[in-house]
């Protein structure tokens, strides 16, 4: 009677070990993977929520998050104007829900910002462009090279036309911080 005890009392010690080391390992296991969610999945569990993004330039981004690529975010504001948001403007994101999105898919993983810009300048629609020190340029994107955009500078009202063009700039990727789509008329 006295070892039936004496085995109850161990058996539990070590029914408590196993417990305690499988609570460990699990806790483990859920820190490795939330250590290997990238910051594009995450946002991406929030696609349809409303989101506010803080930039770099101090400004902000308030909308619904529409789309994430690789390393941009599209944004609908209200009045269902579309903002493309390179991640690298982004300096921090409120709004998010507790899910997840799913990996990018391979092809996903290759519409980068620059593949996106390139969509919005075969569109031919006027945008405004937010650069880190300025308070936006106005115009068509013509071309995107691989560290850059030309930008025909115009009324954000106007097509892009040849006496409506004052100037083409060159607009390094890097100082971009948002490109916001501009109605026209």
């Amino acid at each position: 009677m006295r070892w039936n005890q004496l085995f109850d009392d161990l058996s539990a010690r070590f029914e408590r070990l196993a417990e305690d080391d499988e609570d460990a390992e699990l806790a483990d296991r859920i820190r490795h993977e939330q250590g290997a969610v990238a910051m594009v999945q995450r946002i991406g569990g929030a696609r349809g929520a409303r989101l506010r993004l803080r930039l770099v330039s101090g400004g902000a981004v308030s909308g619904e998050l529409e789309r994430v690529g690789p390393d941009w975010l599209l944004m609908r504001e209200a009045g269902a104007t579309e903002v493309l948001v390179p991640l690298a403007a982004v300096t921090a994101v409120e709004g998010l829900t507790a899910v997840t999105g799913e990996p990018l898919g391979s092809v996903d993983v290759r519409y980068d910002f620059r593949m996106a810009l390139r969509a919005v300048a075969r569109d031919r629609a006027p945008v405004s462009v937010l650069t880190g020190g300025d308070d936006g340029l106005t115009g068509t994107i013509d071309r995107v090279g691989a560290d850059f955009v030309e930008l025909a500078a115009h009324a954000a009202w106007e097509q892009r036309r040849g006496p409506a063009v004052r100037s083409v700039l060159l607009v390094p990727l890097s100082a971009i911080r948002l490109v916001r789509a501009q109605p026209l008329g």
